[in-house]
């Protein structure tokens, strides 16, 4: 596989992994510097920004629910406001934290900022292991 066909894989899959479908990117980015890791760099990059659009996806979707009724994760988002989406990478409630941003009307460039470093650090920790 070419590198920038790795490179397009694994932005296509860290996108999608953050949107509401299953799926992970984490094995693809492992892959991904296993294979050449003179793409560090620019792999934990698309990685980043491929899993924050689709988590602002998510953040978008949270916009068109109507308001009525709790949403998961709204106690956080309440609670710490845009800084709840550190935690936007965590499995089961990370999508559920980016849905209840938007549902709350949390400013999303700030919200675009803190899911942006912790999904960083959390690429950063997984490139560690590869």
């Amino acid at each position: 596989m070419t590198e920038g066909l790795s490179l397009t894989a694994l932005f296509l899959s860290s996108f999608l992994a953050a949107t509401l479908l299953p799926g992970g990117s984490e094995a693809v980015l492992f892959g991904v510097l296993k294979h050449s890791p003179q793409l560090y760099w620019p792999a934990i990059g698309l990685a980043t920004v491929g899993n924050t659009l689709g988590g602002m996806t998510s953040y978008l979707i949270g916009r068109f629910f109507p308001q009525k009724g709790p949403l998961r994760g709204m106690t956080w988002v309440r609670r710490y406001g845009s800084g709840a989406l550190l935690f936007a990478w965590a499995p089961v409630v990370g999508d559920a934290l980016c849905v209840a941003a938007g549902w709350l009307r949390v400013n999303p460039w700030w919200s675009a900022g803190f899911m942006a470093l912790g999904k960083l650090a959390r690429y950063l920790a997984i490139a560690q292991l590869a």
